[in-house]
């Protein structure tokens, strides 16, 4: 791990309020964008003033606005957990899928869709899904009783393509369903329930301000066990917390969203990037930076192919996989 530079409290506050007011932005500009174009001040008077006759209130606050909402706490959550995880791994490449968790979260969706469940139930046995895998990858990968990050890494591919082979499995199964569970597999925000987003949304914030309260023991981490057992800092208690918490955000953004792959990989990179290694800003900043890029990936969704729409998933894919390589291309480069 590269030595983290440090973050002054005016920086902090700076750069912080800066991505708010970013994501305030992109969110707002979003809500205007669909089949019905939507003035900025329509948006503001439909969100402020209640009439819920009117036609562009039912738009914004029923469909768009829960969406847009929705995307914050999935990319965001996801963005989040993928920069602990890389931290307390010690992995630039460690993120939820990688992990087995969005796996294990779109097993138990999958499963829901095969056994006939509504939405909500789907939801459940998604989170009952990640739960399980978190349960299995955490019992294996310590050795001898304590966290091992490479341990842990190899664990998780593995249960993550055993589960995926599972899904596969089940997909031939599945008939009148399959769009479904199609859902689930390239990752998706436009069959969620709207008023998911009242729990999740909450869930995945206090989850990432948890985690951002560690975020200075992730800095002392990566200086190794042994420097931080000095410094005192429980390395052990640590990387177990860090990746119980990731895991259980993750758990919570697969269980309406399915497998979104690239925004836990990709957007931690570019918040170093940006703001350099120092986890008490990139852990904060990843988790608007992924709002951003979720919510821009889902407004290209819906209105590439309009009046249809393309999975969320495969836009980050498409836009997350060029964009990682020339990231890391260049970074090799100023190096």
């Amino acid at each position: 791990m590269e030595a983290t530079k440090s973050v002054t409290a005016a920086k902090y506050i700076y750069s912080l309020a800066l991505l708010s007011a970013f994501v305030m932005v992109t969110a707002f500009t979003a809500l205007s964008f669909g089949s019905v174009q939507i003035g900025l001040s329509d948006i503001f008077a439909s969100i402020f003033n209640y009439s819920p006759g009117n036609v562009n209130h039912q738009i914004i606050i029923e469909l768009r606005l829960p969406r847009v909402l929705l995307a914050i706490a999935v990319g965001g959550g996801l963005s989040v957990a993928g920069a602990v995880f890389q931290a307390i791994l010690m992995n630039p490449l460690a993120e939820p899928y990688i992990l087995g968790v969005s796996s294990g979260g779109t097993f138990g969706a999958v499963l829901g869709v095969l056994l006939g469940l509504s939405f909500l139930g789907q939801q459940l046995f998604a989170f009952s899904g990640a739960l399980f895998v978190i349960f299995v990858v955490f019992s294996l990968g310590r050795r001898f009783g304590i966290f091992d990050p490479t341990t842990i890494l190899l664990v998780g591919v593995m249960v993550g393509s055993f589960f995926s082979a599972l899904i596969l499995l089940m997909m031939t199964y599945i008939d009148g369903t399959f769009r479904s569970a199609l859902f689930w597999l390239l990752g998706n925000l436009s069959l969620a329930d709207p008023g998911s987003v009242y729990y999740v949304l909450p869930i995945i914030l206090v989850l990432s301000i948890v985690l951002s309260l560690f975020a200075q023991r992730f800095n002392v981490l990566s200086l190794g066990d042994e420097t931080a057992k000095h410094l005192g800092v429980n390395s052990g208690f640590l990387r177990n917390t860090g990746y119980i918490v990731s895991s259980l955000i993750v758990g919570v953004a697969v269980s309406v969203s399915g497998i979104v792959g690239f925004v836990g990989l990709l957007v931690p990179h570019v918040s170093r990037i940006l703001f350099g290694n120092d986890n008490r800003l990139v852990i904060p900043a990843s988790f608007f930076l992924g709002a951003v890029f979720l919510i821009v990936a889902d407004t290209i969704a819906r209105l590439i192919i309009a009046p249809s729409e393309m999975p969320v998933g495969v836009i980050t894919a498409l836009v997350g996989s060029p964009l990682f390589i020339y990231l890391l291309r260049s970074r090799f480069r100023r190096r």
